[in-house]
């Protein structure tokens, strides 16, 4: 299972440390976050003291009505779940018996500048994004006309090379060899490996770097992958798509993504396919079907041969 450290969480959101006991090694697993009002109340059933705990104004307020020995009764229950922080926000004061509570319990309190609306948007994007469930895929990833395209096929189908040539066209590099996919809001968002970013590897060439060769507009760092190409050699035995009217998906982490497959050889101009490809799925989000209409007119113009 994925996670990540309070040290990590604490460097990206520029938390403020107040108290974090040592040598520990407390993960996060999972991006659901709460904000503990009944728990303050005193109602501790199905409480999900495995998430981050937000307090905000409300909750701090709340905190100073109460009377010192029920005050002390709460945050210590509180306290004594295994929770992996709690996090004050609006820079507010910090309760001393809520840090003399956290202490006897070993529980990591921290503080951030920003308001709670605004410290959940963000903690609950960063978690999505680091826990996110991620495979790693043998292809190249490109954004054509905005699409974001993974090619995939055998070793030496010619991916890179297609991709150069739509580079060259003006569309941008996500990855190329190895492409990280992680499902984020039930979509797949793609990005390269540390190792291969900006990188390319054309056989007969070497590495290539993009960046450098054809500018910053020429890649992008992450991108959703709206469309699967599968690229295959051409068999004069196999019967290929002809009219697009069957859509076809590819199953990714749970995720559907539209799939085409596209034979090649000699002659085919892989690029300009690919190309049209993305056009024709960014017409049928909009709602024009171009397999639909055709299939209308057949089914019309049959119609009027049976009634003539």
């Amino acid at each position: 299972m994925k996670s990540i450290s309070i040290e990590e969480l604490v460097d990206y959101l520029d938390l403020e440390v107040i108290y974090i006991p040592d040598n520990t090694n407390i993960r996060i697993y999972t991006s659901d976050l709460i904000r503990p009002g009944m728990q303050l109340a005193g109602y501790f059933d199905l409480f999900a003291y495995e998430r981050i705990q937000i307090m905000g104004r409300t909750e701090i307020n709340y905190l100073k009505t109460l009377s010192g020995g029920v005050k002390v009764n709460r945050l210590d229950k509180f306290f004594s779940h295994p929770i992996p922080a709690l996090i004050i926000t609006s820079n507010l004061e910090i309760d001393k018996t809520m840090l003399y509570c956290a202490k006897k319990h070993k529980r990591p309190i921290l503080r951030a500048k920003d308001k709670t609306t605004k410290l959940v948007s963000n903690l609950i994007n960063y978690l999505e994004d680091k826990l996110a469930p991620e495979v790693t895929v043998h292809g190249v990833c490109v954004e054509v006309f905005g699409i974001g395209v993974l090619l995939t096929g055998k070793s030496g189908i010619g991916k890179s090379e297609t991709a150069l040539e739509l580079i060259k066209r003006g569309h941008r590099l996500i990855s190329d060899d190895a492409v990280i996919l992680r499902r984020v809001d039930n979509q797949l968002k793609s990005t390269a490996p540390e190792l291969t970013k900006y990188l390319m590897e054309i056989r007969g060439i070497g590495i290539l770097d993009i960046k450098h060769l054809y500018g910053v507009g020429s890649i992008r760092l992450d991108k959703v992958v709206e469309l699967v190409i599968e690229l295959e050699e051409w068999s004069d035995d196999k019967e290929y798509e002809r009219l697009g009217i069957d859509d076809v998906y590819e199953e990714i982490l749970d995720v559907k993504v539209p799939k085409l497959t596209v034979p090649v050889k000699p002659g085919r101009n892989i690029a300009i396919i690919i190309e049209v490809a993305a056009k024709n799925l960014r017409q049928k989000l909009l709602g024009h079907n171009a397999a639909e209409t055709y299939n209308s007119r057949f089914l019309n113009m049959a119609c009027e041969s049976d009634k003539s």
